[in-house]
């Protein structure tokens, strides 16, 4: 975000318009590379059941399998990651304070058995690997 939009703050990019047209064209990116019959891994805003959900139904739509990866950390646990990056922060990259993670962590929707259950088994080596 930061080499597209330089000195963009934090809650500009989490709230404003940059945010919806960068995922909005990553999005078309995949979906394309997902009709040449490449995988595909997103790995940013699907925090509620209703963007999984379309994620989902798109992605099918144009001939996947849909593996949902959910990794149940401990606040704690992430802070402390967290914490760490942000101690070693790479040139252009977010810091993440506590009361940011900890507000995200609250309007995260983690999916449950009956959402997980719509998504195809996990059978990659490196995706069984996660459990």
């Amino acid at each position: 975000m930061h080499r597209l939009y330089p000195g963009i703050s934090t809650p500009e990019a989490e709230t404003g318009p940059c945010r919806g047209r960068v995922e909005s064209l990553q999005w078309q990116i995949a979906l394309r590379a997902i009709r040449l019959r490449c995988n595909v891994v997103v790995d940013w805003g699907v925090w509620s059941r209703a963007e999984r959900d379309t994620c989902r139904e798109e992605a099918r739509a144009a001939g996947a399998r849909v593996v949902l990866c959910f990794l149940d950390v401990p606040f704690d646990t992430l802070w402390d990651r967290v914490s760490r990056r942000n101690a070693e922060l790479p040139v252009g990259t977010f810091d993440i304070s506590r009361a940011d993670l900890l507000r995200w962590s609250k309007l995260f929707e983690p999916p449950t058995a009956e959402e997980l259950a719509l998504y195809d088994r996990l059978t990659h080596p490196a995706i069984t690997a996660l459990r």
